[in-house]
């Protein structure tokens, strides 16, 4: 009688607790596409362009207008907190039905994961703002994000985007629908890269933030979600 166990088939290994479907390797080559993209725009100095386009020696005319400081900055943090406020209810009393448990609650966690994450990588960035370029009546020069360490003259702490973390916080949503709901998953996925898309806009317009500030908001919260997706999988 034979104790040696029979010989694994490559099925059997693909549908071990490390396999990766279709679709997870779709997002995995979408997600390293992307940052190569991103790193090309990095690359591409492109970012002072891009303010320019709204600054000038006087500053940023949109800084303080009714629809970027007031509807899109303020308006836009107040839906991020009432949004938040409804992932918890779903854990306490669901919202969704078919949806489970694991998927509530970890909604609800990577969500405020990347809440956390991102204001502790502006924390720790030497990054300033556009408006605190001397071009653009402040005091600091340009200096590249991937400098960290080298200061600019300015206040710091502006990289990455802040605000558009109010939209892409929410990439974990995707994740957390797309069992139970999908056709709701790709709406909220498209309404996540919009909302974020308008935030990163109207903080660009006001000299809050270059556009890869924003990028690498998107990017980073999305590759958060994508890594932490693992969990929801069943034991």
């Amino acid at each position: 009688m034979s104790l040696s166990a029979p010989p694994l088939s490559p099925l059997s290994l693909s549908a071990g607790p490390l396999s990766v479907t279709p679709a997870g390797r779709a997002e995995l080559w979408a997600t390293l596409l992307s940052l190569g993209l991103l790193l090309a725009w990095d690359a591409s100095a492109l970012d002072l362009a891009a303010v320019r386009a709204w600054g000038d020696a006087a500053g940023f005319a949109l800084r303080e207008h009714w629809l970027t400081s007031g509807v899109l900055h303020q308006g836009g943090r107040a839906l991020a907190w009432l949004m938040a406020g409804l992932l918890l209810l779903n854990v306490v009393r669901p919202v969704l039905p078919r949806q489970t448990r694991r998927e509530r609650v970890w909604w609800l966690v990577m969500t405020l994961l990347c809440v956390l994450l991102i204001p502790l990588l502006k924390r720790a960035s030497t990054t300033s703002c556009p408006w605190d370029l001397a071009e653009f009546g402040g005091l600091a020069q340009y200096v590249s994000h991937w400098r960290p360490g080298v200061l600019d003259g300015g206040g710091g702490h502006c990289f990455p985007s802040g605000h558009a973390s109010a939209a892409f916080v929410f990439f974990s949503g995707y994740f957390a629908l797309r069992r139970a709901y999908p056709r709701a998953a790709i709406a909220w996925l498209c309404a996540v890269l919009l909302a974020g898309a308008v935030f990163g806009w109207g903080q660009m317009v006001r000299g809050a933030h270059y556009p890869s500030h924003t990028l690498w908001t998107a990017w980073i919260c999305w590759a958060v979600a994508l890594a932490g997706s693992r969990l929801l999988k069943q034991p």
